[in-house]
């Protein structure tokens, strides 16, 4: 009843021809709150359902860019076009994702002789099926279409390039841990809210011509808005290991797990405060974790240049005349739309990762070891030790000292 009368309040102090702005707010703003509860609802339910979504994502993302160069080509009369592109889709998502099997699931591929066989010779049954799908797209070729079949040839590579290789990432950096997925994420996604909301109430200055919504105000905003957002974000998710710990497959329950001692990245220390700070705040030190300064690494490329990746999607939609990618999501378009800077992020992250926090994963190597033949199972056994005795970490044995 409050609420009803709240926006009949809201609607009556409106101009009759800032009605159209407001619904499309109210729209954007109701469905943004329930992908958000969805998403949180996919979390809950653990690691393999994120990887699901993702999966989902980079399908429907894939989608809607094809059929939009299926309809700014005119391309409905080139033979095996469509099942072409899904067939490449299928082959690069099989070479990523056998990767990662053999990856992380070494212990359940060991135990299946059929699936040894298809990681051990992974690479080159995936290269073998692009071949297959390269061999048919030449045989496709007709007469009057080779430019425009060449140019839809370049434009699925393209598309598989920006979405199966980005949501690629997107899944190895959630192996990390829960966190270097949710925190990147939910930074672009409250870049995206704040600097909208921002943009609306207080934009006065256009940013960029290829968006002309997009306002200075809107994005220093978002901006600071970001930073601080993902700054508490990680303090809570920190705190947890369902959030922290790498994701590994547990071949015996067959289960993803997040059990672990957290490292020293979510662990609370103690800083000095900044002088110029102490005075405002009154603190001279204060307890955080580590990671609360990569979160601000994080943000802060989510501000920054997150958003350059929504100005590409708006100059390749300028240049095709389309106004959004789909109509998936009223007030918001395709799905595509969405997730335009997304894919930028999942690649700094990995990059982040990779550049300054991932050392050698001790768990992984032991699954790679445990795929290997006995014999060479024993002469790593081997080598080992006569390591670890060299340095005196091990003592050597009596067959050792008398039978060198």
């Amino acid at each position: 009843m409050y609420l009803g009368f709240l926006l009949l309040l809201i609607n009556s102090s409106i101009r009759t021809e800032e009605w159209p702005l407001w619904k499309n707010w109210w729209i954007r703003g109701i469905l943004t709150l329930a992908m958000i509860s969805v998403f949180f609802l996919i979390i809950y339910m653990g690691s393999f359902m994120l990887m699901l979504l993702v999966l989902g994502i980079q399908v429907k993302c894939f989608h809607e860019i094809i059929t939009i160069g299926y309809r700014v080509y005119h391309s409905y009369d080139l033979p095996w076009f469509r099942s072409l592109s899904w067939y490449f889709l299928l082959c690069v998502n099989y070479f990523f994702y056998g990767e990662t099997v053999a990856d992380y699931f070494g212990t359940f591929v060991q135990r299946r002789e059929q699936l040894q066989f298809l990681i051990r010779y992974h690479r080159f049954i995936s290269f073998a099926l692009y071949l297959a799908g390269f061999c048919m797209f030449v045989l496709s070729l007709v007469k009057k279409h080779y430019r425009l079949q060449f140019y839809m040839f370049a434009w699925t590579h393209v598309t598989l390039l920006i979405t199966v290789t980005q949501s690629h990432l997107v899944i190895q950096n959630l192996f990390e841990g829960m966190i270097w997925f949710l925190v990147p994420i939910s930074s672009v996604i409250c870049n995206d809210i704040a600097a909208y909301i921002f943009g609306f109430f207080f934009g006065r200055t256009p940013l960029i011509k290829l968006s002309p919504k997009k306002t200075w105000e809107g994005f220093i905003g978002g901006g600071f808005s970001t930073v601080l957002f993902g700054f508490v974000f990680s303090y809570f998710l920190a705190q947890h290991q369902y959030f922290v710990c790498p994701v590994e497959y547990n071949s015996e329950t067959n289960r993803f797990v997040t059990e672990c001692e957290p490292s020293e990245l979510f662990q609370l220390k103690k800083y000095s405060v900044p002088l110029l700070l102490q005075a405002v705040l009154g603190w001279e030190t204060v307890n955080m974790y580590p990671f609360q300064m990569h979160s601000i690494a994080l943000s802060t490329f989510a501000s920054l240049i997150g958003p350059f990746g929504g100005f590409f999607a708006s100059g390749f939609k300028r240049a095709f005349k389309i106004k959004d990618f789909a109509d998936t999501i009223p007030g918001h378009g395709g799905i595509m739309d969405r997730f335009d800077c997304q894919y930028l992020m999942a690649t700094f992250v990995h990059v982040y990762i990779t550049s300054f926090i991932r050392g050698p994963n001790p768990s992984k190597v032991l699954k790679q070891l445990l795929v290997l033949q006995p014999e060479q199972q024993l002469n790593v056994y081997r080598t080992l030790k006569s390591h670890l005795v060299e340095k005196g970490i091990l003592r050597p044995s009596l067959d050792e000292c008398f039978f060198p």
